[in-house]
């Protein structure tokens, strides 16, 4: 529709030449005026009395004049979206995301998120996962004896150290409770599944708990926590270069259940230890018992099929699975391109430290380890069952925002991973050992920058 004006020579239209405004109207009279908010909010608005002298009807050229300052140019509204305003580039004022402060949601309100049906757990379901991989187990180390060449012993070493993994993520659902209900059941299932991979169930349990419960915290954190500068500057060349150089931090798991890590004491083998309060006494043994049945059931087949069967069949899958666990347990909390905080003091809290875990893509290996690389769900909600973890965390990314860091997608086999655990194992060494919100920094004789990241 045009836009009109009535002035003293009658109903006209306004000259062309004039642009329309966007929003906002116009009214006039014998004396008016033009209330007109050109462009978007991110404009002034403005009011400029106008006065229209009529000419003569008779004239063929009209003649107006126009008290108003009007702009040379309308900007388009695409314009007006990236801050471009008749030409010229606006300024505006970019916050920078700061995943150190405290987040402006609650643990209430990720979990309101949460579908209702994500938190059932199904233990014939979970059951189903178990008799799976143990089916596959047996199935590969059959194969692998009957054809027993060096053409099928790596392939052989390489799937079944991954199933290794996948039986340790099964019993890690039972220690959080997330395999069913029934705890004497979680605990048979835990046991058997820990066991067979010589893992004492009971003494991970508890500690794993304290990870949980801790997650973040520079100094109470039980997997894979930073070292305090003075911590750190107190080892001894050869433990501090094997710390960060590849592989060796990778077989670390076996040394951290006899003697956890540096700056901390006990043993996850020793009911005594300070890992656990005396009601727990009974559990601890019960698992340790459990683990030396195992490592004799071991040796004894040793003399029976020969040391060296048994290596090939269950010693060299057995580190592969011990690098696995070190792997995915160490990319789940460092290796971030941003920088990820770690907290002391009154600034640490359960779900701050939870947000600064991190999501990863295992390619195919994602259905095989049961989606452990759906992390940050699971650090917030380990009662959630594993094959709920994906629903789970789709349905929490809205609230989460920016404090959830997308995993980048992996090809079949997730090689790229081996990169960001080269370059984190290069920069994160230790943090400040004062301040609540703390970032790792780099020792340039180990081989990175010194600059903090």
């Amino acid at each position: 529709m045009a836009t009109w004006v009535l002035s003293e020579c009658g109903l006209r239209p306004l000259p062309p030449i004039f642009p329309r405004p966007r929003t906002g109207s116009i009214s006039c009279t014998k004396s008016s005026s033009i209330n007109s908010t050109f462009l978007s909010s991110d404009l002034k608005s403005f009011q400029q009395q106008t006065r229209f002298q009529c000419c003569s009807f008779r004239e063929r050229r009209r003649s107006w004049e126009i008290k108003v300052s009007v702009p040379l140019r309308v900007g388009t509204i695409e314009e007006e979206e990236e801050g471009i305003i008749n030409g010229v580039v606006e300024k505006r004022e970019v916050c920078e995301f700061d995943p150190g402060a405290p987040p402006p949601f609650k643990l209430s309100d990720i979990r309101a998120a949460i579908p209702k049906h994500c938190w059932v757990k199904d233990p014939w379901r979970s059951m189903s996962y178990v008799v799976r991989d143990v089916v596959v187990v047996l199935g590969l180390a059959a194969a692998a004896a009957h054809l027993n060449n060096w053409i099928v012993w790596p392939l052989y070493w390489a799937a079944q150290g991954t199933m290794f993994w996948a039986l340790f993520v099964l019993g890690h659902d039972c220690g959080h409770g997330s395999f069913s209900n029934n705890p004497k059941l979680n605990s048979v299932v835990g046991h058997l599944l820990h066991s067979s991979i010589l893992v004492p169930y009971h003494g991970w349990r508890i500690s794993h708990r304290t990870h949980h419960q801790n997650h973040g915290h520079v100094e109470n954190d039980e997997s894979w926590h930073p070292l305090p500068e003075k911590i750190f500057k107190s080892l001894d060349n050869v433990t501090r270069t094997l710390r960060f150089t590849i592989p060796f931090p990778m077989l670390a798991y076996p040394i951290y259940l006899w003697s956890r890590s540096p700056g901390k004491t006990g043993s996850h083998f020793h009911p005594d230890s300070d890992l656990f309060v005396s009601n727990e006494r009974k559990d601890v043994i019960t698992s340790t018992i459990c683990w030396a049945a195992m490592a004799s059931l071991l040796v004894g087949l040793g003399f029976v099929m020969g040391p060296i069967q048994l290596l090939k069949l269950y010693g060299i899958p057995y580190v592969l699975f011990v690098m696995w666990l070190d792997f995915v347990t160490y990319l789940h909390h460092h290796g971030h391109e941003d920088k990820l905080p770690w907290y002391r003091g009154e600034e640490w809290s359960y779900l701050r430290g939870g947000l600064t875990t991190l999501d990863r893509d295992y390619g195919w290996i994602n259905n095989i380890h049961h989606d452990i690389g759906t992390h940050v769900i699971h650090h917030l909600f380990p009662q959630i069952p594993h094959y709920h973890l994906i629903e789970a965390t789709e349905a929490a990314k809205p609230v989460l925002g920016k404090y959830y860091r997308e995993p980048k997608k992996s090809l079949p086999l997730p090689f790229h991973l081996i990169g960001d655990l080269m370059r984190s194992m290069k920069k994160d060494h230790y943090v400040s050992d004062t301040g609540d919100v703390v970032y790792y920094q780099t020792d340039p004789t180990l081989g990175g920058s010194s600059t903090s990241i």
